[in-house]
């Protein structure tokens, strides 16, 4: 199995993420970059977010109704295949509820800020 990697190309990330990058000379050091305004047709973060919580949802359901599927003795539902997608459902749901903690981490330190 021959794996080659490539170069991150992160000005190319920033542009399908729908951000512009910063220039070195606007005082970010050109490590930043400004979010899409509205109507531009970038994707915004809430709607990322919903997104990745729908696809937690719809995992989840599946998970669930393959289990269903496998204590009626369905012939076209395998264990294994079950066990997959019960551990798929998981590891996605950890990674929601870590950006949730991660994003009210963030608005406490926010708002414990000193002006």
């Amino acid at each position: 199995m021959n794996v080659q990697l490539r170069p991150f190309d992160f000005a190319q990330a920033l542009a399908k993420a729908g951000m512009t990058p910063a220039s070195p000379s606007s005082g970010t050091g050109g490590t930043g970059g400004t979010a899409p305004a509205s109507g531009t047709g970038g994707a915004s973060f809430g709607d990322a977010m919903a997104d990745a919580l729908k696809g937690v949802s719809d995992s989840q359901n599946q998970a669930n109704n393959m289990a269903r599927a496998v204590q009626l003795d369905d012939p076209n539902v395998s264990l294994e295949s079950t066990m997959v997608a019960i551990q798929k459902a998981q590891v996605g749901f950890q990674a929601v509820l870590q950006v949730r903690n991660r994003l009210v981490s963030a608005y406490s330190d926010i708002m414990n800020m000193q002006v």
